[in-house]
């Protein structure tokens, strides 16, 4: 069975091991969505840290899919300079690079882009009045072809791979969802109704791209509402990716929830225990058990024993990280180099606080210990 440090293929493009940066909002942007030096350099470290894939935060394709402030963006063609630095950071630091694609649909700030919100509709399954435009039929092209052209944009800058965002309900999430959707057109109602706008994402990507560029697609495994008559689950992920796998996408990373997801998402706080790591390792299994396609599992690994379970067991082909590479950026070359304890990461959360705050995505505890030394010494 491959080993985490062993090499691995998406599509056409050859990975040096099978560890990837899960995409995360570092909130180091310019606000009008351009990459910064500061973003720059945090990616490079996050490369020479030994991650075999780097995928920075969601880059929104659209002015009005802005979810929140200094987030990246990849909506016009002036973003390519900027781009194209954060791809060449990326590989100076020995690590493929891949675009995120995002649209934040009625979760889009109406304050940062002055523009409203747009979504399925305006009012979800519970009676929630979600305060967005109701995006017309007519229109869906047109964002499709929005996706796309982020794409292209992601290629000519030099990126390896660009990954189209359908989890965490934002706007393909919000439409694959019939708590969020309740169209009576041909994108509500049924689940391959539901899935006609990432299916057209897809093809308007792929189309952009051609046929030998990796495109990846981050799903969740399950939506994790209460509202589990509606909510968007398994079944209905692993009916989707098999939808995908046929058109030709090239992998899956698997996450979960919404933010309305609250306590019923499966998302620890605090030290999470080694038997507890890898939130969506059931769904992973079924998937692996129903589809021949490379699959990242991400949430909440923490250990490096976890990990060779994971591969062993041909759960997953690769695993997303996040919070611990804000906490340790060299955390996969440590484990390289022989020193294997778990992940030092807390889970506390304070990284997104900081980022929120207009700091950065950074890691608070660390911050504060690595002070305290500095005032030690004096």
């Amino acid at each position: 069975m491959p080993g985490p440090f062993d090499p691995v293929a998406i599509g056409g493009l050859q990975l040096k091991n099978r560890f990837v940066r899960s995409a995360t909002w570092e909130g180091m942007a310019g606000e009008d969505g351009s990459a910064t030096p500061r973003l720059a350099a945090l990616l490079r470290t996050l490369a020479r840290g030994e991650v075999g894939l780097v995928i920075p935060g969601h880059a929104y394709v659209r002015p009005e899919g802005q979810a929140g402030p200094w987030q990246l963006g990849a909506h016009s063609d002036a973003m390519v300079p900027g781009l194209a630095s954060l791809a060449q950071a990326i590989h100076e630091g020995g690590a493929a690079a891949c675009c995120q694609l995002a649209h934040a649909g009625l979760r889009a700030r109406r304050e940062l882009t002055g523009l409203d919100p747009v979504g399925p509709s305006r009012f979800d399954a519970s009676g929630h009045d979600r305060g967005c435009r109701v995006l017309e039929e007519g229109e869906l092209q047109a964002l499709a072809g929005a996706f796309g052209a982020a794409a292209r944009r992601a290629r000519e800058a030099g990126f390896d791979a660009v990954q189209i965002h359908a989890a965490h309900g934002f706007l393909l999430s919000q439409f694959l969802s019939a708590q969020f959707n309740l169209r009576e057109d041909g994108y509500g109602g049924p689940l391959e109704n539901r899935s006609r706008l990432l299916m057209e994402v897809y093809a308007a990507v792929r189309a952009a791209v051609g046929p030998g560029f990796p495109v990846l697609v981050k799903i969740n495994s399950n939506d994790y509402l209460v509202v589990n008559k509606t909510a968007f689950h398994d079944q209905d992920m692993l009916a989707v990716c098999a939808a995908l796998a046929g058109a030709g996408l090239d992998a899956v990373e698997l996450s979960g929830g919404t933010p309305d997801s609250g306590k019923y998402a499966p998302v620890r706080m605090g030290i999470i225990r080694e038997d507890r790591e890898g939130y969506y390792r059931l769904p992973a299994k079924w998937f692996k058990e129903r589809l021949d396609l490379p699959l990242i599992l991400t949430g909440g690994i923490r250990s490096l024993s976890k990990v060779r379970e994971f591969l062993d067991s041909g759960l997953c082909d690769c695993v997303g990280l996040s919070r611990p590479l804000i906490c340790e950026p060299n955390l996969v070359r440590r484990w390289h180099e022989g020193e294997t304890q778990p992940s030092l990461c807390k889970s506390e959360n304070m990284c997104s606080k900081a980022a929120r705050a207009g700091e950065g995505l950074l890691c608070k505890l660390r911050q504060v210990q690595r002070r305290a030394r500095e005032a030690a010494r004096g």
